[in-house]
């Protein structure tokens, strides 16, 4: 069985979030302060039977700020819970908070006490006089289907009170971001390597002889002659200080003879090309991080197939911590491979590269108190085929779009380098400081990402940078095919308060040279070797600059420097010999206007 829905209301970043998510790995992502972490607290308090109850008697800050608790209200989690069906364990657990045919639920809810709703309706206590001691917690299963906890009141009793100890049976694993991984594998309590023992199921007899060989080690250990003088000398200091009436007989040997003991002393030892059976705090974090997971995923694994699950799940936090972008995908990948659920929330854009779109849950800042939140394979109304166009058009670097604030999508790295230097040398614009990421698609496709750009997917502005005549900028106009090229895509329709297209009549080279922008590239010239075209570029620079000339052949000249740019940067690579220009940014004077509007339309509140 698996989460399936999870429904958040007037809990800390959230005044509402209502998502669907699937049976996998799910991906939540977003800019910081959306409320992931929040996100994976929501769940605990409903379903986590190891989070302490001292967590779910809310404090004044886990209380969305728009909530006055002086006036009757709530702060409600609910998760919906599907595919138990047929699985006898997991019918026995949540078969009583079923509320329609395969389908379960559980609602955690901080709203006034039972006498305190009683007294509000008899009007013996007045709304707006509440304080927090007039609210309680509670959690309950089931319910009517015609109460959607999306829009429950506050007053509404729904379903049943639950046993506490019901919530035992399912096993919730909660991985913090930077947790001490060193200390939790030495710490028996907390080691997943003493839970792996435990499900391991070790027969009395191999107990009974792992404790005898203990006991020999020990009574070898105290025969050793210096270990027995320790010893003695402790034992006779001891009974000094303590005097005969509390006196113990002391020894020296490596633990107490008991297969408790010796679960409590076992270490993991690891050997590698450099250094044999040592322990893991020789080792560096990240790695620690995966041992740890693979651990916990044997001892999941052995549930299992002991058949003694009840329903499980990992929630995660920031798994690629500390770990090399090749290790990031191996953790996910082993994640996703895994017969039950995990939520993990991420920074990670080499994780998002490879997840699927369906798996991600979206957090936005939307510039006021609350955080919007979409799954936006569902809601973007993408095809199938645009989703896979996006899945596989969404590598590391173009999914950086999903935790950015605002973007711009341009069509190619010679974009990616000359604007965003321009716009701050020129204009004074830092799209990094405003939080605008650029992303370059390679291509004219626009219309696939724009979709992603709307109220219900992600709510954050879009705008698409790019050339009139929306032709690939890698084309090769003089390779005839047999079949016609496809029109262009038709971008203005997908304008709306979250999308708008900025062109330029012409190519994106063209269109960015100008009387202040020729010295910088007569400078990218001189760097890629091309000395003769620095020098047209500078004769033509001076003729342009010499108001005694003709306007008219002033502006003919201008136009046959933008020639040769372009050709320029199509004979040695538009990418690399844009690269060099962004190096003399600081000769530029001038920006094509269209892309300061651009930058304009993104920054504005």
């Amino acid at each position: 069985m698996y989460i399936s829905r999870i429904v958040i209301r007037n809990f800390r970043s959230f005044d509402k979030l209502d998502v669907s998510i699937g049976s996998g790995t799910t991906c939540v992502i977003g800019e910081n302060n959306t409320g992931k972490s929040n996100f994976l607290h929501a769940i605990r308090l409903c379903i986590d039977a190891e989070l302490s109850s001292a967590f779910r008697s809310l404090a004044p800050n886990d209380i969305h700020s728009a909530v006055d608790i002086a006036f009757p209200n709530q702060v409600l989690i609910a998760l919906e819970i599907s595919d138990f069906a047929g699985k006898v364990n997991e019918e026995a657990l949540v078969g009583a908070w079923q509320h329609k045919p395969g389908v379960a639920r559980l609602i955690y809810r901080y709203r006034p006490k039972l006498g305190v709703r009683e007294d509000l309706e008899s009007e013996e206590t007045e709304p707006g006089d509440l304080t927090r001691d007039d609210y309680q917690w509670e959690i309950t299963g089931g319910g009517d289907p015609a109460h959607d906890p999306a829009e429950i009141e506050w007053n509404e009793d729904v379903g049943s009170s639950i046993r506490f100890s019901d919530l035992q049976s399912f096993q919730v694993v909660y991985l913090q971001a930077l947790r001490d991984v060193e200390s939790d594998l030495r710490q028996y309590r907390s080691s997943p390597l003493a839970r792996l023992i435990a499900a391991m199921e070790i027969d009395t007899d191999e107990q009974d002889k792992l404790v005898e060989i203990l006991q020999k080690a020990n009574d070898a250990i105290a025969k050793a002659p210096t270990i027995k003088e320790i010893a003695e000398a402790i034992d006779e200091s001891f009974k000094t200080v303590t005097g005969p009436a509390f006196a113990m007989d002391v020894e020296l040997g490596l633990a107490e003879s008991s297969f408790q003991a010796i679960v409590r002393a076992l270490r993991i030892l690891l050997t590698n090309v450099a250094m044999t059976k040592f322990e893991p705090s020789s080792n560096g974090l990240g790695l620690n991080n995966i041992l740890y997971v693979s651990i916990l995923i044997e001892y999941f694994s052995k549930r299992l197939a002991q058949q003694k699950s009840a329903g499980q799940i990992i929630l995660f936090e920031e798994p690629e911590a500390h770990l090399h972008p090749q290790l990031q995908l191996t953790l996910y990948k082993a994640l996703c491979g895994l017969p039950f659920q995990s939520i993990l929330t991420t920074h990670s854009t080499h994780i998002t590269a490879n997840a699927p779109l369906k798996s991600y849950v979206v957090l936005t800042q939307v510039g006021e108190a609350g955080v919007a939140s979409s799954v936006p394979a569902e809601e973007a109304g993408l095809e199938d085929g645009e989703i896979d166009d996006l899945e596989r058009y969404l590598d590391a670097t173009k999914s950086n779009l999903l935790f950015a604030r605002k973007v711009m999508l341009v069509e190619g790295p010679a974009e990616l380098f000359l604007i965003p230097a321009l716009l701050k040398e020129v204009s004074g614009i830092d799209l990094e400081r405003e939080e605008i990421s650029v992303i370059p698609i390679y291509g004219v496709h626009f219309d696939v990402y724009a979709k992603l750009f709307s109220e219900e997917a992600l709510p954050k502005r879009c705008a698409i940078v790019c050339d009139g005549d929306l032709k690939p900028s890698d084309a090769n106009e003089d390779l005839k095919g047999e079949d016609d090229l496809p029109e262009p895509p038709d971008l203005k329709h997908l304008e709306s308060d979250y999308v708008k297209v900025f062109a330029c009549a012409t190519t994106f080279e063209r269109a960015v040279t100008y009387e202040g922008t020729l010295e910088m590239f007569a400078r990218a010239a001189d760097d890629i070797g091309a000395p003769k075209v620095a020098k047209r570029l500078r004769a033509g620079l001076k003729f342009v600059k010499d108001e005694d000339n003709d306007e008219k052949e002033r502006s003919e000249t201008l136009n046959q420097m933008r020639k040769i740019v372009l050709n320029t940067a199509k004979r040695f690579g538009k990418a690399r010999f844009a690269q060099l220009a962004a190096r003399h940014v600081g000769d530029a004077t001038q920006i094509p206007k269209y892309i300061v509007d651009a930058a304009k339309w993104l920054t504005k509140t």
